[in-house]
């Protein structure tokens, strides 16, 4: 059976630079009271914010940007080296109040269609799985979403995005203060992806950036610390990243 996706145009968008591939995928969430409103906002042109698509709760899908156009849904962002991700990249709206308004579990029939759309889209475009990533993975001091409740690990069983499988958590002690052992971890955020603050910059750069990693890959506890679980998760996803 056919995805069904159905169009509700937003003016928002623009033509991507020359010569640029569509190879990054952004999931979001709406962060917003209803599904309305976000779509409203979405559509807006004031507002100057888009998504190519939206997935409701009922796992309903619209698409309000064409593949080929720019939508404007990343904002500041740096993902393995690129700035300015609307660029290359296709973003997914799922509804979802967020933090802001009552952060909840994402429905099933939701999970489905996201993993349904994002399959769709990986048939037509070539979007390797490190290229999957939250609006957080990009985007690590401002933004939270699609957050801690999202099932990346059903997707990424389900061939959507990368999850280090066989690594339980560990638990949050013995948190890493050793400055040699830290350059280790800054080089793995950064060979999965991150943008790294240098060494010797403020820690609140390099907390920022793990609990975007905990966020998406280790969900269990979002601390900013470089302890047991998070160090697991950590090299265990760079080295799947990394191959054999």
């Amino acid at each position: 059976m056919s995805l069904r996706i159905r169009d509700l145009p937003s003016p928002n968008h623009d033509a991507r630079p020359p010569a640029t591939p569509i190879d990054t995928l952004v999931l979001h969430y709406t962060g917003m009271r209803s599904a309305q409103a976000a779509l409203d906002r979405l559509r807006d042109p004031a507002a100057r914010v888009s998504s190519h698509y939206v997935v409701e709760e009922d796992g309903a899908i619209w698409r309000l940007v064409p593949d080929a156009r720019r939508a404007w849904h990343a904002g500041v962002s740096f993902w393995r080296g690129h700035t300015a991700l609307n660029d290359r990249s296709l973003g997914i709206e799922i509804v979802n109040p967020g933090h802001e308004f009552g952060y909840r579990p994402f429905p099933v029939l939701q999970l489905a269609a996201v993993c349904d759309l994002c399959l769709d889209l990986l048939g037509r475009h070539p979007i390797p799985p490190r290229n999957i990533v939250a609006h957080s993975d990009i985007a690590p001091e401002r933004k939270e979403d699609p957050g801690e409740l999202f099932d990346w690990p059903a997707l990424a069983a389900n061939g959507v995005g990368l999850w280090p499988e066989g690594v339980p958590d560990r638990g949050t002690g013995g948190s890493l203060r050793d400055a040699a052992a830290l350059r280790e971890v800054r080089a793995a955020l950064g060979d999965i992806g991150f943008r790294v603050a240098p060494e010797g910059a403020a820690d609140a750069a390099l907390a920022a950036v793990l609990r975007a990693f905990q966020r998406h890959w280790r969900p269990e506890a979002i601390t900013g610390e470089a302890d047991a679980g998070t160090l697991a998760r950590l090299f265990a996803l760079a080295r799947l990243i990394a191959g054999p």
